[in-house]
Protein backbone atom coordinates (compact mmCIF):
# COMPACT_ATOMS: atom_id res chain seq x y z
CA UNK A 1 0.00 0.00 0.00
CA UNK A 2 1.37 3.55 -0.49
CA UNK A 3 0.04 6.39 2.54
CA UNK A 4 0.53 10.48 2.23
CA UNK A 5 0.08 12.59 5.58
CA UNK A 6 -1.15 15.82 5.55
CA UNK A 7 -0.30 18.08 8.39
CA UNK A 8 -2.99 20.81 9.57
CA UNK A 9 -1.31 23.37 11.61
CA UNK A 10 -4.24 25.76 13.17
CA UNK A 11 -4.54 28.14 15.52
CA UNK A 12 -5.97 26.36 18.02
CA UNK A 13 -4.08 22.84 17.18
CA UNK A 14 -2.05 20.72 14.97
CA UNK A 15 -3.55 17.80 13.12
CA UNK A 16 -1.87 15.01 11.10
CA UNK A 17 -3.86 12.61 9.18
CA UNK A 18 -3.10 9.37 7.36
CA UNK A 19 -4.37 8.80 4.06
CA UNK A 20 -3.99 6.23 1.75
CA UNK A 21 -3.66 7.32 -1.99
CA UNK A 22 -7.27 7.14 -2.62
CA UNK A 23 -8.27 10.16 0.07
CA UNK A 24 -9.14 7.54 2.57
CA UNK A 25 -8.71 8.75 6.18
CA UNK A 26 -6.69 6.12 8.15
CA UNK A 27 -5.73 7.42 11.27
CA UNK A 28 -5.66 10.84 12.33
CA UNK A 29 -4.35 13.08 15.49
CA UNK A 30 -4.87 16.58 16.96
CA UNK A 31 -2.80 18.48 19.53
CA UNK A 32 -3.82 21.72 20.82
CA UNK A 33 -1.74 23.95 22.14
CA UNK A 34 -2.59 27.73 23.48
CA UNK A 35 -2.24 31.49 21.96
CA UNK A 36 -0.73 34.49 24.35
CA UNK A 37 -2.27 37.96 23.74
CA UNK A 38 -0.79 39.85 26.55
CA UNK A 39 -1.90 42.99 24.96
CA UNK A 40 -5.84 43.87 23.29
CA UNK A 41 -5.00 43.24 19.66
CA UNK A 42 -1.91 40.89 20.02
CA UNK A 43 -1.68 37.43 19.43
CA UNK A 44 1.69 34.98 19.72
CA UNK A 45 2.41 31.63 19.68
CA UNK A 46 5.23 29.51 20.73
CA UNK A 47 6.61 27.69 17.67
CA UNK A 48 8.11 24.56 19.79
CA UNK A 49 4.52 24.00 20.69
CA UNK A 50 3.87 23.60 16.49
CA UNK A 51 6.80 21.15 16.53
CA UNK A 52 5.86 19.19 19.87
CA UNK A 53 2.34 18.68 18.47
CA UNK A 54 3.53 17.72 14.75
CA UNK A 55 5.68 15.51 16.05
CA UNK A 56 3.06 14.02 18.61
CA UNK A 57 0.16 13.73 16.31
CA UNK A 58 2.98 12.08 13.23
CA UNK A 59 3.75 9.38 15.51
CA UNK A 60 0.29 8.43 16.73
CA UNK A 61 -1.08 8.08 13.54
CA UNK A 62 1.95 6.04 12.23
CA UNK A 63 1.36 4.02 15.82
CA UNK A 64 -2.54 3.90 15.40
CA UNK A 65 -2.22 2.50 11.45
CA UNK A 66 0.46 0.62 12.36
CA UNK A 67 1.54 0.73 8.60
CA UNK A 68 5.66 0.46 7.69
CA UNK A 69 6.45 3.93 7.78
CA UNK A 70 8.28 3.12 4.44
CA UNK A 71 5.21 2.99 2.72
CA UNK A 72 4.42 6.89 3.31
CA UNK A 73 5.60 7.80 -0.05
CA UNK A 74 5.34 12.01 0.85
CA UNK A 75 4.24 14.66 3.36
CA UNK A 76 2.79 18.04 2.65
CA UNK A 77 2.53 20.83 5.44
CA UNK A 78 -0.48 23.11 6.23
CA UNK A 79 -0.60 26.03 8.32
CA UNK A 80 -2.00 29.31 9.43
CA UNK A 81 -0.67 32.12 7.34
CA UNK A 82 1.80 35.27 7.85
CA UNK A 83 3.10 34.39 11.11
CA UNK A 84 6.89 35.35 11.84
CA UNK A 85 9.14 32.97 13.02
CA UNK A 86 12.29 33.95 13.71
CA UNK A 87 15.63 32.37 14.05
CA UNK A 88 19.46 32.66 14.60
CA UNK A 89 22.38 31.46 12.64
CA UNK A 90 21.71 28.41 14.36
CA UNK A 91 18.46 27.70 13.78
CA UNK A 92 17.15 28.60 17.30
CA UNK A 93 14.21 30.12 17.79
CA UNK A 94 14.50 33.91 19.09
CA UNK A 95 10.94 35.19 20.13
CA UNK A 96 7.21 33.90 20.33
CA UNK A 97 5.69 34.08 16.82
CA UNK A 98 3.73 36.81 16.35
CA UNK A 99 1.00 35.56 13.91
CA UNK A 100 -2.47 36.08 11.72
CA UNK A 101 -4.63 38.20 13.84
CA UNK A 102 -2.45 40.14 15.68
CA UNK A 103 -2.99 43.65 15.05
CA UNK A 104 0.00 45.84 16.49
CA UNK A 105 1.88 46.47 13.51
CA UNK A 106 -0.68 49.80 12.18
CA UNK A 107 2.39 52.08 12.29
CA UNK A 108 4.47 49.85 10.32
CA UNK A 109 1.95 49.63 7.77
CA UNK A 110 2.01 53.21 7.03
CA UNK A 111 5.84 52.94 6.48
CA UNK A 112 5.55 50.13 4.12
CA UNK A 113 2.99 52.23 2.64
CA UNK A 114 5.15 54.94 2.06
CA UNK A 115 8.71 53.46 1.60
CA UNK A 116 7.23 51.44 -1.18
CA UNK A 117 4.08 53.28 -2.82
CA UNK A 118 0.41 52.25 -1.95
CA UNK A 119 -0.11 51.78 -5.79
CA UNK A 120 3.04 49.86 -6.50
CA UNK A 121 2.68 47.85 -3.33
CA UNK A 122 -0.60 46.97 -4.87
CA UNK A 123 0.93 46.34 -8.46
CA UNK A 124 3.83 43.74 -6.88
CA UNK A 125 2.71 41.94 -3.85
CA UNK A 126 -1.14 42.49 -5.22
CA UNK A 127 -2.41 43.71 -1.23
CA UNK A 128 -1.74 47.00 0.45
CA UNK A 129 -0.03 47.11 3.54
CA UNK A 130 -2.15 45.20 6.33
CA UNK A 131 -1.31 44.53 10.01
CA UNK A 132 -1.90 40.66 9.79
CA UNK A 133 0.87 40.27 7.12
CA UNK A 134 4.40 38.91 7.53
CA UNK A 135 6.38 42.64 6.58
CA UNK A 136 4.93 44.54 8.72
CA UNK A 137 5.24 42.22 11.99
CA UNK A 138 9.62 42.21 10.74
CA UNK A 139 9.37 45.68 10.84
CA UNK A 140 7.94 45.86 14.14
CA UNK A 141 10.28 43.24 15.43
CA UNK A 142 13.18 45.81 13.88
CA UNK A 143 12.12 48.84 15.89
CA UNK A 144 11.11 47.60 18.92
CA UNK A 145 13.10 44.19 19.47
CA UNK A 146 16.16 45.52 17.71
CA UNK A 147 18.18 43.28 19.96
CA UNK A 148 16.38 40.44 18.85
CA UNK A 149 16.53 41.46 15.00
CA UNK A 150 19.84 41.78 15.03
CA UNK A 151 20.25 38.20 15.81
CA UNK A 152 18.51 36.77 13.22
CA UNK A 153 19.36 35.03 10.30
CA UNK A 154 16.60 33.23 9.40
CA UNK A 155 12.54 34.12 8.84
CA UNK A 156 10.46 31.32 8.30
CA UNK A 157 6.46 31.09 8.62
CA UNK A 158 4.80 28.62 11.17
CA UNK A 159 4.22 25.72 8.51
CA UNK A 160 7.69 26.33 6.98
CA UNK A 161 9.34 26.20 10.72
CA UNK A 162 7.65 22.46 11.24
CA UNK A 163 9.50 21.47 7.94
CA UNK A 164 12.51 22.82 9.01
CA UNK A 165 12.32 20.59 12.54
CA UNK A 166 11.71 17.84 9.53
CA UNK A 167 13.99 18.57 7.41
CA UNK A 168 16.61 20.73 8.29
CA UNK A 169 15.70 23.02 5.35
CA UNK A 170 15.03 26.87 5.01
CA UNK A 171 11.90 26.82 2.21
CA UNK A 172 8.54 28.16 1.44
CA UNK A 173 6.07 28.23 -1.32
CA UNK A 174 4.56 30.49 -3.11
CA UNK A 175 0.94 30.48 -1.70
CA UNK A 176 2.23 31.11 1.84
CA UNK A 177 4.52 33.48 0.73
CA UNK A 178 2.35 35.69 -0.82
CA UNK A 179 0.67 36.24 2.69
CA UNK A 180 4.17 38.09 3.60
CA UNK A 181 3.86 41.20 1.59
CA UNK A 182 7.59 40.58 0.04
CA UNK A 183 6.60 38.01 -2.61
CA UNK A 184 6.28 39.62 -6.12
CA UNK A 185 2.43 37.64 -6.82
CA UNK A 186 2.39 38.14 -10.45
CA UNK A 187 5.95 36.50 -10.87
CA UNK A 188 5.91 34.16 -8.38
CA UNK A 189 9.20 35.27 -6.63
CA UNK A 190 10.88 37.19 -3.92
CA UNK A 191 10.70 41.08 -4.71
CA UNK A 192 13.74 42.60 -4.85
CA UNK A 193 11.96 46.11 -4.78
CA UNK A 194 10.27 45.63 -1.87
CA UNK A 195 13.24 44.06 0.27
CA UNK A 196 15.53 47.06 -0.87
CA UNK A 197 12.73 49.49 -0.08
CA UNK A 198 12.59 48.17 3.29
CA UNK A 199 16.03 47.11 4.06
CA UNK A 200 15.20 43.72 4.69
CA UNK A 201 18.11 41.17 3.93
CA UNK A 202 16.57 38.84 1.48
CA UNK A 203 19.53 35.95 2.56
CA UNK A 204 17.01 36.02 5.50
CA UNK A 205 14.07 34.50 3.51
CA UNK A 206 13.62 31.30 2.46
CA UNK A 207 13.90 29.40 -0.63
CA UNK A 208 10.61 29.58 -2.81
CA UNK A 209 9.48 26.80 -4.40
CA UNK A 210 5.67 25.60 -5.99
CA UNK A 211 3.55 23.40 -3.81
CA UNK A 212 3.50 20.26 -5.16
CA UNK A 213 7.64 20.64 -5.32
CA UNK A 214 9.82 18.28 -3.00
CA UNK A 215 11.31 20.47 -0.89
CA UNK A 216 13.02 18.43 1.36
CA UNK A 217 13.34 14.88 3.03
CA UNK A 218 12.81 13.79 6.89
CA UNK A 219 15.93 13.81 8.26
CA UNK A 220 17.98 11.22 10.56
CA UNK A 221 17.00 12.46 14.37
CA UNK A 222 13.21 13.76 13.15
CA UNK A 223 12.60 10.24 11.92
CA UNK A 224 13.74 9.04 15.42
CA UNK A 225 11.25 11.63 16.33
CA UNK A 226 8.42 11.02 14.76
CA UNK A 227 8.49 7.36 13.97
CA UNK A 228 8.61 8.83 10.40
CA UNK A 229 11.46 6.86 7.77
CA UNK A 230 14.21 8.73 6.97
CA UNK A 231 14.36 10.79 3.19
CA UNK A 232 10.85 10.55 3.10
CA UNK A 233 9.75 13.68 0.77
CA UNK A 234 8.24 16.79 2.11
CA UNK A 235 6.66 18.94 -0.26
CA UNK A 236 5.73 22.91 -0.50
CA UNK A 237 1.97 22.00 0.90
CA UNK A 238 0.34 25.22 1.19
CA UNK A 239 -0.96 27.84 3.45
CA UNK A 240 -4.69 27.01 5.06
CA UNK A 241 -6.82 28.60 2.41
CA UNK A 242 -4.73 27.37 -0.52
CA UNK A 243 -4.55 23.89 1.15
CA UNK A 244 -8.43 23.82 1.70
CA UNK A 245 -9.11 24.71 -1.91
CA UNK A 246 -7.05 21.85 -3.00
CA UNK A 247 -8.93 19.59 -0.55
CA UNK A 248 -12.24 20.60 -1.55
CA UNK A 249 -11.46 20.74 -5.17
CA UNK A 250 -11.19 24.17 -5.83
CA UNK A 251 -8.71 24.10 -8.43
CA UNK A 252 -10.42 25.00 -12.09
CA UNK A 253 -11.81 28.72 -12.99
CA UNK A 254 -15.58 28.52 -11.76
CA UNK A 255 -14.74 26.96 -8.58
CA UNK A 256 -15.16 28.65 -4.54
CA UNK A 257 -15.34 27.93 -1.58
CA UNK A 258 -15.94 29.43 1.71
CA UNK A 259 -14.48 28.18 4.89
CA UNK A 260 -15.41 28.95 8.63
CA UNK A 261 -12.42 28.64 10.96
CA UNK A 262 -10.94 30.42 13.45
CA UNK A 263 -10.61 33.58 10.67
CA UNK A 264 -13.38 33.35 7.73
CA UNK A 265 -12.43 33.13 3.73
CA UNK A 266 -14.38 33.06 0.67
CA UNK A 267 -12.00 31.67 -1.84
CA UNK A 268 -12.04 31.72 -5.93
CA UNK A 269 -9.62 29.78 -8.32
CA UNK A 270 -8.54 32.03 -11.36
CA UNK A 271 -6.11 30.64 -13.90
CA UNK A 272 -5.48 34.32 -15.27
CA UNK A 273 -4.10 36.87 -12.27
CA UNK A 274 -7.03 39.69 -11.16
CA UNK A 275 -6.01 41.90 -8.88
CA UNK A 276 -8.39 44.76 -6.91
CA UNK A 277 -6.87 47.96 -6.61
CA UNK A 278 -9.06 48.61 -4.23
CA UNK A 279 -6.71 46.08 -1.89
CA UNK A 280 -10.25 44.78 0.20
CA UNK A 281 -9.40 41.61 -1.38
CA UNK A 282 -6.10 39.12 -1.32
CA UNK A 283 -4.81 37.58 -4.53
CA UNK A 284 -2.03 35.05 -3.84
CA UNK A 285 -0.49 32.22 -6.07
CA UNK A 286 -2.36 29.01 -5.36
CA UNK A 287 -1.27 26.08 -4.72
CA UNK A 288 -1.47 25.04 -8.67
CA UNK A 289 1.39 25.85 -10.12
CA UNK A 290 0.83 29.18 -12.44
CA UNK A 291 -2.57 29.84 -11.34
CA UNK A 292 -3.66 32.01 -8.45
CA UNK A 293 -7.05 32.83 -5.96
CA UNK A 294 -8.52 35.46 -5.20
CA UNK A 295 -9.78 35.72 -1.41
CA UNK A 296 -11.54 37.79 1.14
CA UNK A 297 -11.32 36.81 4.86
CA UNK A 298 -13.36 37.69 7.95
CA UNK A 299 -10.50 38.20 11.03
CA UNK A 300 -13.17 36.86 13.87
CA UNK A 301 -15.72 34.09 12.28
CA UNK A 302 -15.71 30.94 13.66
CA UNK A 303 -13.47 32.40 16.42
CA UNK A 304 -16.54 34.70 17.27
CA UNK A 305 -18.57 31.13 17.93
CA UNK A 306 -16.10 30.21 19.90
CA UNK A 307 -15.85 33.34 22.00
CA UNK A 308 -19.59 33.03 22.38
CA UNK A 309 -19.34 29.09 23.64
CA UNK A 310 -16.56 29.68 26.22
CA UNK A 311 -18.02 32.99 27.87
CA UNK A 312 -21.97 31.84 27.46
CA UNK A 313 -22.31 28.31 27.17
CA UNK A 314 -21.33 26.51 30.22
CA UNK A 315 -25.19 24.74 30.16
CA UNK A 316 -24.47 23.60 26.58
CA UNK A 317 -20.62 22.57 27.29
CA UNK A 318 -21.66 20.62 30.40
CA UNK A 319 -25.12 18.70 28.82
CA UNK A 320 -22.94 17.94 25.94
CA UNK A 321 -20.21 16.64 28.07
CA UNK A 322 -22.69 14.19 29.76
CA UNK A 323 -24.58 13.40 26.17
CA UNK A 324 -20.98 12.52 24.50
CA UNK A 325 -21.77 15.16 21.36
CA UNK A 326 -19.88 18.29 20.41
CA UNK A 327 -21.43 21.55 21.88
CA UNK A 328 -22.01 23.17 18.82
CA UNK A 329 -24.13 20.83 17.80
CA UNK A 330 -26.09 22.01 20.72
CA UNK A 331 -25.60 25.25 19.53
CA UNK A 332 -26.66 25.27 16.46
CA UNK A 333 -30.21 23.27 17.60
CA UNK A 334 -30.45 26.43 20.05
CA UNK A 335 -29.95 29.09 17.50
CA UNK A 336 -32.23 27.50 15.09
CA UNK A 337 -35.09 28.08 17.59
CA UNK A 338 -34.38 32.11 17.03
CA UNK A 339 -36.02 33.17 13.35
CA UNK A 340 -34.02 34.86 10.56
CA UNK A 341 -33.13 38.10 11.64
CA UNK A 342 -32.90 36.91 15.40
CA UNK A 343 -35.67 39.32 16.15
CA UNK A 344 -34.48 42.56 15.19
CA UNK A 345 -30.57 41.90 16.39
CA UNK A 346 -26.94 42.00 14.05
CA UNK A 347 -23.32 41.30 14.93
CA UNK A 348 -20.23 42.63 13.63
CA UNK A 349 -18.19 39.63 13.98
CA UNK A 350 -14.91 42.58 14.12
CA UNK A 351 -13.37 41.19 17.21
CA UNK A 352 -9.90 41.14 16.28
CA UNK A 353 -10.29 43.89 13.55
CA UNK A 354 -11.19 43.42 9.92
CA UNK A 355 -10.07 42.53 6.75
CA UNK A 356 -12.56 42.39 4.30
CA UNK A 357 -13.49 45.05 3.15
CA UNK A 358 -12.74 47.08 5.52
CA UNK A 359 -9.00 46.71 6.12
CA UNK A 360 -9.42 48.35 10.18
CA UNK A 361 -7.54 46.95 13.01
CA UNK A 362 -9.46 49.15 15.15
CA UNK A 363 -12.67 48.32 14.67
CA UNK A 364 -14.24 46.16 17.45
CA UNK A 365 -17.20 43.10 17.84
CA UNK A 366 -21.04 44.62 18.42
CA UNK A 367 -24.31 43.97 18.98
CA UNK A 368 -26.64 45.76 17.41
CA UNK A 369 -30.25 46.15 18.21
CA UNK A 370 -30.23 44.51 21.58
CA UNK A 371 -33.23 44.89 24.09
CA UNK A 372 -34.95 43.49 26.82
CA UNK A 373 -37.09 40.71 24.29
CA UNK A 374 -33.59 39.04 23.12
CA UNK A 375 -32.65 35.93 24.72
CA UNK A 376 -29.16 33.58 24.78
CA UNK A 377 -30.17 32.11 21.55
CA UNK A 378 -31.21 35.10 19.80
CA UNK A 379 -27.51 36.42 20.34
CA UNK A 380 -26.08 32.75 19.42
CA UNK A 381 -27.82 32.74 16.30
CA UNK A 382 -26.85 36.49 15.30
CA UNK A 383 -23.62 35.86 16.24
CA UNK A 384 -23.62 33.26 13.27
CA UNK A 385 -25.59 35.21 10.80
CA UNK A 386 -23.13 38.54 11.19
CA UNK A 387 -20.26 35.73 10.51
CA UNK A 388 -22.33 34.81 7.27
CA UNK A 389 -23.03 38.60 6.11
CA UNK A 390 -19.10 39.20 6.86
CA UNK A 391 -18.58 36.21 3.98
CA UNK A 392 -21.70 37.98 1.71
CA UNK A 393 -19.12 41.01 1.66
CA UNK A 394 -16.61 39.26 0.28
CA UNK A 395 -18.65 37.66 -2.72
CA UNK A 396 -19.96 41.14 -3.44
CA UNK A 397 -16.59 41.77 -4.26
CA UNK A 398 -15.60 39.09 -6.14
CA UNK A 399 -18.40 39.37 -8.27
CA UNK A 400 -18.01 42.99 -8.79
CA UNK A 401 -14.29 41.96 -9.99
CA UNK A 402 -15.94 39.54 -12.60
CA UNK A 403 -14.69 36.45 -10.92
CA UNK A 404 -16.37 33.42 -11.80
CA UNK A 405 -18.24 31.72 -8.73
CA UNK A 406 -20.06 28.69 -10.17
CA UNK A 407 -20.00 26.51 -7.70
CA UNK A 408 -19.41 27.35 -3.91
CA UNK A 409 -18.14 24.26 -1.31
CA UNK A 410 -17.99 24.86 2.45
CA UNK A 411 -15.51 23.70 4.48
CA UNK A 412 -14.00 24.44 7.93
CA UNK A 413 -15.58 23.96 11.37
CA UNK A 414 -18.74 26.25 9.96
CA UNK A 415 -19.13 24.31 7.08
CA UNK A 416 -20.00 21.08 8.90
CA UNK A 417 -23.24 22.46 10.47
CA UNK A 418 -25.81 22.23 8.43
CA UNK A 419 -27.66 25.42 9.78
CA UNK A 420 -24.31 27.64 9.03
CA UNK A 421 -24.29 25.56 5.51
CA UNK A 422 -28.46 27.20 4.84
CA UNK A 423 -27.67 30.27 6.18
CA UNK A 424 -24.94 30.38 3.53
CA UNK A 425 -26.76 29.48 1.05
CA UNK A 426 -29.70 31.79 1.50
CA UNK A 427 -27.71 34.63 2.12
CA UNK A 428 -25.30 33.86 -1.32
CA UNK A 429 -29.11 32.63 -2.83
CA UNK A 430 -26.82 29.86 -4.61
CA UNK A 431 -26.44 26.03 -3.62
CA UNK A 432 -23.80 24.78 -1.14
CA UNK A 433 -21.54 21.81 -1.09
CA UNK A 434 -19.60 19.91 1.00
CA UNK A 435 -16.93 16.94 0.38
CA UNK A 436 -17.23 13.60 1.95
CA UNK A 437 -13.64 14.14 3.42
CA UNK A 438 -14.05 16.44 6.78
CA UNK A 439 -10.14 16.94 6.31
CA UNK A 440 -9.82 20.05 4.07
CA UNK A 441 -6.09 21.23 4.78
CA UNK A 442 -4.59 17.97 5.72
CA UNK A 443 -6.56 16.43 2.68
CA UNK A 444 -5.43 19.13 -0.05
CA UNK A 445 -1.75 18.88 1.20
CA UNK A 446 -1.27 15.37 0.91
CA UNK A 447 -2.87 15.38 -2.57
CA UNK A 448 -0.13 17.83 -3.35
CA UNK A 449 2.33 15.18 -1.66
CA UNK A 450 0.97 12.46 -3.79
CA UNK A 451 1.67 14.84 -6.55
CA UNK A 452 5.33 15.75 -5.49
CA UNK A 453 5.70 12.12 -5.07
CA UNK A 454 4.96 10.90 -8.79
CA UNK A 455 1.10 9.16 -7.67
CA UNK A 456 -0.64 11.68 -9.58
CA UNK A 457 0.58 13.90 -12.93
CA UNK A 458 -1.08 17.18 -11.55
CA UNK A 459 -3.21 18.76 -9.00
CA UNK A 460 -6.20 18.51 -10.99
CA UNK A 461 -6.24 14.70 -11.68
CA UNK A 462 -5.02 14.07 -8.31
CA UNK A 463 -8.13 15.77 -7.23
CA UNK A 464 -10.89 14.21 -9.32
CA UNK A 465 -9.66 10.96 -8.19
CA UNK A 466 -9.45 11.58 -4.52
CA UNK A 467 -12.19 13.99 -3.52
CA UNK A 468 -15.98 12.96 -3.47
CA UNK A 469 -18.63 15.54 -2.94
CA UNK A 470 -22.02 15.22 -1.30
CA UNK A 471 -25.54 16.49 -2.62
CA UNK A 472 -25.51 20.60 -2.69
CA UNK A 473 -27.76 22.12 0.00
CA UNK A 474 -29.93 24.52 -1.93
CA UNK A 475 -31.42 28.31 -0.90
CA UNK A 476 -34.32 28.02 0.27
CA UNK A 477 -36.68 30.41 -1.58
CA UNK A 478 -38.54 32.15 1.55
CA UNK A 479 -35.25 32.38 3.31
CA UNK A 480 -33.36 34.68 0.79
CA UNK A 481 -35.19 38.11 0.75
CA UNK A 482 -35.75 37.83 4.51
CA UNK A 483 -31.65 37.83 4.76
CA UNK A 484 -31.54 40.50 2.03
CA UNK A 485 -33.12 42.88 4.30
CA UNK A 486 -30.67 42.22 7.28
CA UNK A 487 -27.63 42.10 5.03
CA UNK A 488 -28.37 45.57 3.61
CA UNK A 489 -28.73 46.74 7.51
CA UNK A 490 -25.89 45.29 8.22
CA UNK A 491 -24.04 46.31 5.75
CA UNK A 492 -25.17 50.31 6.61
CA UNK A 493 -23.53 49.78 10.38
CA UNK A 494 -19.89 50.32 9.57
CA UNK A 495 -19.90 53.70 8.06
CA UNK A 496 -21.78 54.98 10.53
CA UNK A 497 -19.41 53.45 13.38
CA UNK A 498 -15.97 53.73 11.82
CA UNK A 499 -15.04 57.09 13.63
CA UNK A 500 -16.23 55.85 16.77
CA UNK A 501 -14.40 52.82 16.34
CA UNK A 502 -10.93 54.76 15.90
CA UNK A 503 -11.80 56.91 18.98
CA UNK A 504 -12.13 53.91 21.11
CA UNK A 505 -9.07 52.36 20.26
CA UNK A 506 -7.48 55.81 21.56
CA UNK A 507 -9.52 55.88 25.25
CA UNK A 508 -7.28 54.21 27.85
Amino acid sequence: MEYLIGIDLGTSGTKTVLFDKTGSVVASALVEYPMYQERNGWAEQDPADWWHAAAETIHSVLTMSKIDPADVKGIGISGQMHGLVMLDKDGRVLRRSIIWCDQRTAAECEEITEKVGAKRLIEITANPALPGFTASKILWVRKHEPEIYGKCAHILLPKDYVRYMLTGDFATEVSDASGMQLLDVPHRCWSAEVLEKLDIDPAMLAKVYESPEITGVVHTEAAKITGLKAGTPVVGGAGDNAAAAVGTGVVVNGKAFTTIGTSGVVYAHTDEITIDPQGRVHTFCCSVPGAWHVMGVTQGAGLSLKWFRDNFCMAEKETAASMGVDPYYLMDKEAELSPIGCNRLLYLPYLMGERTPHLDPDCRGVFFGLSAIHTRRDLLRAVMEGVTYSQRDSVEILRGMGVDIGEMMACGGGGSSPLWRQMLADTYNCPVRTVVSKEGPALGVAILAGVGAGLYPSVQEACERMIQTNPPQEPVAENVPKYEKFYQMYRSLYPVMRNSFKELSTLD
